[in-house]
């Protein structure tokens, strides 16, 4: 097995989402347009996305970090927008572009046009959380959007089963694809229900941190596979698993959550990267395969798809905003009246990306009585230009989109002065139960290291009110800032005495590791405290 391909993607696209991050652009955009222009150069290995190893070892792991960092508390404020999106929209796309798919397309079987339909249905969970996170939507349209994405891939390849169940012969009919979708919707939660409980309970009783964080590694594959092989929904066992680990991770012992926290981002950089580089370089295979449709026809169909996917969104989103509203009192007496604006920034962030490109190349060649699949290589021409579409045209306009409607980003100074507020409480309870402890003569301390506990809980509780205070007028820092500053010039003193130590053989390297780990855990501390 040649692996260099493998590491030339890897690296490539890893160097591609770090020079991203000094432009405006996104990376999940600017990874695809570098991978459109490399897909034609020429001595660049042909890469053809495998939906095999796509959906049950990509797509777990990225709906892992995304819902662990999300909030389950904001989820459930907002279920009833999230349901709507994720399921209903999702089966709304699936018909509307169907339907067109069938009406434009000569000799287009329904079944297949339906195929069509669910698989560009879904927004992406990726491309969708990293262009919130980077443009800085309100909180409210970020939870929607993240929730959305969580759910919507089940719904999607719930959809698409049944839709090519159809297509093949297998004679599906409306009443066995809805048992099917709850079936798959029921089994998935209930699979992730029966797994969290004792998950967390390994995770929170094993005992060294890297058991810890390789039983993570493994929860979400688990999950995906025990719930496939039962026909239930991998998605949502996934997804339900890791809300409730993450919900919990507070139980979870501190070198476990440092560590866990450096090998997730690590895994999701590098598979988001990945992922939209093997996006822009499907263009050369998508090509090749699409024989009687090329031309004008094709685009004239991929342009008409891409209008029919982004105006479905529209027509769908504004009702789902304001027909609730209008048919409860209750809904209106608790929630605020939208505006028009966060609506349209949802309809508009509605981005397809590699679950939609996954699951059109998992579509089989043949039907049950050996025939062509109809139209399988336009399917994925279209599928291919409504992802690129969305990502390209919607991904570049919707920061200044929103620029545009003066939405409120997030507030920085309450989210700040909530914080301190947060922080203060908690440090007075902290102080009343270290002068309990200080008053049993078991835990008598000499008065320099009581003092010491003492300051470091101020220091602790000064920190994020500092943040709220004026700069230095002479270099443009907070007093957190330059905190921070004078620290690492401490700590980096001490290291470089440690290597001059080390190098003059007066301390081997094994406690030079150990007195360099106690500095790195000073810096993170001193680092964390300001961020």
């Amino acid at each position: 097995m040649d692996v260099m391909p493998l590491l030339l993607l890897v690296a490539g696209s890893a160097m591609v989402a770090a020079a991203a991050r000094r432009t405006p652009v996104p990376a999940p955009l600017l990874l695809v347009a570098v991978g459109l222009l490399i897909s034609y150069v020429p001595g660049v290995p042909g890469y053809t996305l495998d939906p095999h190893i796509v959906l049950p070892l990509v797509l777990p792991p990225l709906l892992y970090t995304a819902a662990t960092d999300s909030s389950y508390l904001d989820l459930r404020a907002q279920l009833r927008p999230v349901a709507l999106l994720s399921v209903g929209y999702v089966l709304f796309a699936t018909f509307a572009v169907g339907w067109a798919a069938y009406l434009m397309v000569p000799e287009l079987p329904l079944t297949a046009a339906l195929v069509l339909g669910a698989v560009v249905a879904p927004p992406d969970a990726v491309a969708a959380t990293a262009v919130a996170r980077r443009v800085g939507l309100p909180s409210k349209i970020t939870t929607i959007l993240q929730g959305e994405s969580l759910v919507n891939d089940a719904t999607a390849i719930t959809a698409y089963r049944v839709a090519l169940a159809a297509a093949v012969g297998e004679g599906a009919t409306w009443a066995g694809g809805i048992g099917e979708f709850l079936i798959a919707a029921v089994g998935g939660v209930g699979f992730g229900l029966v797994l969290m409980v004792p998950i967390h309970w390994m995770r929170t009783h094993l005992k060294e941190a890297l058991l810890q964080n390789t039983l993570s590694l493994l929860i979400p594959f688990v999950a995906y596979a025990a719930a496939e092989q039962v026909h239930a929904s991998g998605v949502l066992a996934v997804v339900t698993v890791a809300l409730y680990l993450g919900h919990r991770a507070w139980e979870v012992d501190f070198a476990t959550r440092l560590q866990e926290e450096a090998v997730w981002k690590m895994v999701a950089f590098v598979l988001e990267s990945a992922v939209f580089a093997l996006i822009g370089l499907q263009l050369p295979v998508i090509l090749k395969g699409l024989g009687e449709y090329e031309g004008g026809h094709a685009a004239l169909y991929a342009v008409a798809v891409f209008l029919v996917v982004v105006a479905s969104r529209f027509v769908w989103v504004y009702p789902a905003t304001f027909l609730p509203r209008r048919l409860s009192a209750r809904i209106r007496e608790r929630e605020d009246n939208p505006t028009w604006k966060a609506p349209f920034v949802v309809a508009w962030a509605g981005m397809r990306g590699v679950v939609s490109l996954a699951i059109a190349f998992s579509i089989p060649l043949t039907v049950h009585g050996g025939e062509p699949f109809p139209a399988r290589n336009l399917i994925l021409f279209l599928t291919f230009t409504t992802v690129i579409g969305t990502l390209v045209l919607q991904g570049l306009t919707l920061p200044p989109l929103i620029r545009l409607l003066k939405l409120p980003g997030r507030d920085a100074q309450a989210e700040t002065l909530a914080e301190a507020n947060a922080q203060a409480q908690a440090s007075r309870v902290a102080e009343q139960r270290l002068d309990e402890l200080l008053s049993d003569e078991r835990n008598a301390l000499p008065g320099p290291l009581a003092d010491r506990l003492r300051s470091v809980l101020e220091r602790r509780r000064n920190a994020v009110w500092e943040r709220l205070g004026q700069v230095n007028p002479l270099t443009g820092e907070s007093v957190d800032d330059t905190y921070r500053r004078l620290s690492r010039e401490m700590i980096s003193a001490e290291r470089a005495i440690f290597v001059r130590l080390r190098d003059g053989r007066y301390i081997d390297d094994e406690m030079l590791r150990t007195l360099l780990r106690r500095l790195d855990l000073e810096e993170a501390a001193a680092y964390r405290e300001a961020v």
